[in-house]
């Protein structure tokens, strides 16, 4: 049978520069299915003829270009010259190879992912904190064992990654990696981001994750309840490493850091603030958001009996604070001491501080969005919850506000 080819050449107004010259692009179909590349070349929206796939006129610039979309177009024909005198298939897939040069080098996934996480490492504490990279580093790992995994090939063409591909990897990471649902879709977000880079690059003509719609599912954070914050802070603990791992996140619950910002906490750090008492003045690693936080009494005792500690003298920091992990697993041995059951981590410290400490007294969620260091209030609310007894107290309010109108309108 033999193979329907066609070529079109248009200025593609949807991808306008900021001088507002349009790209044109090159168009081949064959057999009904398309392929189509940037040429690289702009041109003003007048000087382009619909029509004719050419630039009007017979200035030195038009012949140039006009020239240089003849020689595509007469590369397609040597293409298909080429492919019959091999005895290949006039497929898609043979034009596009030999158009974009990736028949002798294709370009693999994993080199690209692993260029895109060098550049974050470059530029963390600018633009980027350490934990995005370590997310994008994870994942790239996921990648790779999956590849492996699925393919028995250490590295796969990204002209072979397709929507199966891709629904492919997040059935992986559920099934063989055991991630639940959340950490899965965060997973492949981070893959989209790479095939974006390929998009942007004109490495790829379409978007193999275009229909992929993973869903995140809002999670219930567990917190400690005023009375169990409590508990814990006045436990008398004979341990010198539980007293310690006690006091920094009791420490945390009262100023609402996380583990790597307390990590990264030093003397500077804290200033006076509009109210002319003590502040804590950070930026989060994370977002590289600043957070304003008032201390309060217990977060001040808590920096006065560590004041001079030698880790915390030596390092010029407000605490000794173990890494993350020893943190979390004596804070096991902390739930059990004290008879909480519930897993305590150090992050449920920064949960406590925006539910029981803040707002459940009455604190505004607007302050404490602006204390946490978020950037919009839609991210308080999935730490912060409203706690029964707040919403009874507010209603109490109402009730009685309904009550004395009731009385004023009937004197």
């Amino acid at each position: 049978m033999k193979a329907k080819i066609t070529v079109h050449i248009y200025a593609k107004s949807s991808k306008a520069n900021k001088n507002g010259q349009l790209p044109i692009y090159f168009r081949l179909t064959v057999n009904g299915e398309r392929f189509e590349f940037s040429t690289k070349k702009f041109i003003e929206k007048s000087k382009w003829s619909a029509t004719q796939s050419k630039m009007k006129g017979n200035s030195e610039e038009a012949r140039s270009l006009n020239n240089y979309l003849d020689l595509l177009k007469s590369k397609v024909f040597d293409i298909q010259m080429e492919l019959i005198h091999k005895n290949e298939e006039l497929l898609i897939e043979n034009f596009r190879s030999r158009l974009t040069g990736t028949h002798e080098r294709e370009r693999m996934i994993i080199p690209i992912y692993q260029s895109h996480n060098d550049k974050i490492k470059d530029l963390i504490g600018n633009g980027y904190a350490y934990g995005t990279l370590e997310r994008f580093k994870i994942s790239l790992k996921h990648l790779q064992e999956f590849i492996l995994w699925k393919y028995n090939v250490n590295d796969i063409s990204i002209n072979k990654i397709d929507y199966a591909f891709v629904t492919e990897f997040e059935f992986y990471l559920r099934s063989v990696k055991k991630c639940n649902n959340n950490t899965a879709v965060k997973y492949v977000r981070n893959f989209r981001k790479i095939i974006k880079i390929c998009l942007d690059n004109d490495w790829l003509d379409k978007d193999p994750t275009t229909r992929y719609e993973g869903k995140m599912k809002e999670v219930e954070r567990d917190f400690l309840t005023e009375e169990e914050l409590l508990k814990i802070y006045n436990k008398k603990i004979s341990s010198e490493r539980l007293q310690l791992v006690r006091d920094i996140f009791i420490f945390s619950c009262y100023t609402g850091l996380a583990y790597i910002d307390v990590k990264g906490l030093k003397k500077d750090h804290i200033g006076i603030g509009i109210d002319g008492e003590k502040w804590i003045f950070k930026k989060r690693q994370k977002t590289d958001t600043k957070s304003k936080i008032p201390i309060l009494p217990i977060a001040e005792e808590i920096i006065e009996k560590y004041s001079n500690h030698p880790k915390c003298l030596n390092d010029d920091s407000i605490l000794p604070i173990l890494t993350n992990q020893k943190m979390n697993a004596y804070l096991k041995e902390i739930s059990d001491l004290c008879d909480i059951p519930k897993e305590i981590t150090f992050h449920m410290a920064r949960h406590t501080f925006a539910t029981s400490v803040t707002l459940t007294n009455g604190v505004p969620i607007e302050t404490v969005s602006r204390m946490l260091g978020h950037k919009n209030l839609h991210t308080t609310q999935h730490y912060a919850k409203v706690l029964d007894r707040k919403v009874s107290e507010d209603m109490k309010a109402l009730k009685d506000k309904f009550k004395l109108k009731q009385k004023l309108k009937y004197r």
